[in-house]
């Protein structure tokens, strides 16, 4: 009896062993896939009503040719690098943009590799190295640069805003890290050894000299609001926070976003504001 019971034991701990380490390789495996979520579908400016914005190409070091939209800024503006989010295209914040444009501001938004007629595929490496090429493209047109990331893209902004003089960084519903968000996912798999985009936003905002703009929302179910506040307690001075109350992930433009934004670069010295 007492050899039954260990013999049971044995293979029910081998089963349950394996079953794991099956789990753990699937998500080793297809990490990525959880991360990034590509949608290769082009679509022009026109298509989305922005008037004057144009489709452009930028080849990145290795080759590969990233497409987004660009539009000047008028006289005296800045301009808005936006780094959107890890679903769908620059496409989709087409409402965004309108809200950028018709502020003056010039706007740059490139669609990441693999997404929307980008070539490649998405990295944190790719990413990052590509949001510092960006900037030097644009810095080639705009005098001032505001560098704005949107949940996955806070990730690639921080970077880039670390590595480049922006004039200003906002950040919209930002996480610590990946690796954080994995972690906290996935509790029973070491992700800290095996995760290969860790996107550590909170060691990177530790050297953005930039203003920095934090804005999160109570109710955001995806990267709850104290991922924000975290990064905002790395950052350096100077620095705000916005905490907007019944806020989810994905609606912090239609409770104001922008007029908060515009706000915070007027303080910090932007030419927010038309001139008189």
């Amino acid at each position: 009896m007492r050899y039954r019971i260990l013999k049971v034991f044995g293979v029910t701990t081998g089963a349950a062993c394996s079953a794991y380490i099956a789990a753990a390789g699937y998500l080793y495996l297809f990490q990525r896939s959880y991360v990034f979520h590509p949608d290769a579908t082009i679509v022009a400016p026109a298509e989305r009503a922005l008037e004057g914005v144009e489709s452009a190409t930028i080849e990145a070091q290795d080759g590969t040719r990233l497409a987004g939209w660009y539009n000047a800024a008028e006289p005296g503006r800045p301009t808005v690098l936006y780094f959107h989010g890890n679903a769908g295209t620059i496409a989709g914040r087409a409402d965004r943009f309108r809200q950028i444009l018709a502020s003056g501001f010039g706007l740059l938004a490139m669609n990441y590799r693999g997404y929307g007629g980008s070539a490649g595929s998405p990295s944190e490496a790719a990413l990052f190295s590509d949001g510092v090429e960006i900037f030097d493209w644009l810095a080639e047109r705009s005098g001032t640069i505001v560098v704005h990331g949107e949940s996955l893209g806070t990730a690639v902004a921080t970077y880039v805003a670390a590595e480049r003089p922006a004039a200003a960084l906002i950040l919209e519903a930002p996480f610590t890290a990946a690796l954080d968000i994995a972690a906290a996912t996935y509790p029973w798999v070491p992700v800290r050894l095996l995760m290969r985009d860790p996107l550590l936003s909170r060691e990177h905002i530790r050297r953005v000299e930039e203003p920095v703009l934090i804005v999160h929302g109570t109710a955001d179910a995806v990267v709850p609001v104290d991922y924000g506040e975290r990064i905002y307690e790395a950052a350096g001075e100077p620095k705000e926070i916005a905490i907007v109350d019944g806020a989810g992930h994905s609606d912090l433009w239609e409770r104001g976003l922008w007029a908060i934004a515009l706000g915070f670069l007027e303080r910090n010295g932007a030419p927010a504001q038309a001139a008189p």
